[in-house]
């Protein structure tokens, strides 16, 4: 039994580096619009995930949506790519991670539309929504990836 969890405090850790490496093994190529905050903030929040990010601005990011494979029901307001992935919108950073490590036959991962309480839509105080991830398939077929669980306001008594 001692022999089991000694190794445990060894895999964890090598757990958790494996999981860095995936995200700093690629690179997020994020095209948003200049003005666009909450895109400024996902940026941000997948930079302290661990990613390592190249952003540009556009005036207009739906031509790169369009040429990425992203219907327009599942736009958002930014569009990256990585490993040969389009991540359309505020996707959380675990999806990603999932993704680049199980490899699907698929155009990528949507967010659609700005969700409240999905990276970078944060409002502190305020109840958020469940919202879901997309999975875009090269097929044409949409299925659920993740389901993020929303959030009630503290009371304040």
């Amino acid at each position: 039994m001692m022999k089991i969890r000694n190794l445990s405090f060894v895999l964890a850790p090598l757990a958790l580096i494996a999981c860095a490496q995936v995200a700093a093994a690629a690179t997020l190529d994020v095209v948003k619009t200049p003005l666009c905050g909450c895109c400024t903030e996902w940026v941000a929040r997948m930079e302290a995930a661990g990613f390592t990010l190249k952003v540009r601005d556009v005036q207009d990011t739906a031509p790169i949506a369009t040429a990425a494979g992203v219907p327009d029901r599942l736009r958002s307001c930014h569009t990256a790519k990585i490993a040969g992935y389009v991540i359309e919108g505020h996707v959380p950073a675990e999806d990603i991670r999932r993704l680049l490590r199980e490899k699907p036959n698929a155009v990528g991962l949507s967010v659609p539309g700005m969700v409240a309480g999905s990276p970078g839509m944060e409002t502190p105080g305020r109840a958020t929504p469940t919202y879901q991830t997309v999975l875009i398939g090269r097929n044409g077929k949409l299925s659920v990836w993740a389901t993020h669980a929303g959030s009630q306001p503290a009371h304040v008594h």
